[in-house]
């Protein structure tokens, strides 16, 4: 199981951070990822971390301002987002994916339940 947490309304150019704590079958030696759902428009992909957290990747709209990473001791994953815009508004969603990382949504097998992220202009 997965337990997103940590949105909320913030103001253009302010900062936020997601977690995501793990639990139950959902193993420290996943790869894990935060997808993205804004109103009318399909989840898309915005960070991916490997099971080590040695290695990132990100969509290029979010480079520079959002920053994945994991404490695999705490079973946590976070996102740290940074100089938010109002196109940042969506649900963030953390996935874990047990055969490694990736951008398409139906290669992870366990789905947190979302937590809200409004940017305000």
């Amino acid at each position: 199981q997965l337990q997103a947490s940590g949105g909320g309304l913030v103001q253009a150019g302010g900062s936020l951070r997601l977690s995501c704590a793990a639990s139950g079958g959902t193993s420290s030696s996943y790869a894990m990822a935060w997808f993205r759902q804004a109103p009318g428009k399909e989840r898309e992909f915005v960070a991916a971390v490997n099971w080590s957290g040695s290695m990132t990747y990100y969509v290029d709209s979010v480079k520079g301002r959002l920053t994945i990473s994991r404490v695999n001791t705490k079973n946590t994953v976070y996102l740290q987002l940074n100089s938010l815009k109002p196109e940042d508004t969506a649900v963030y969603y953390c996935a874990a994916a047990p055969l490694g990382g990736s951008v398409y949504d139906h290669k992870y097998a366990y789905w947190g339940q979302g937590t809200q992220v409004t940017v305000s202009s």
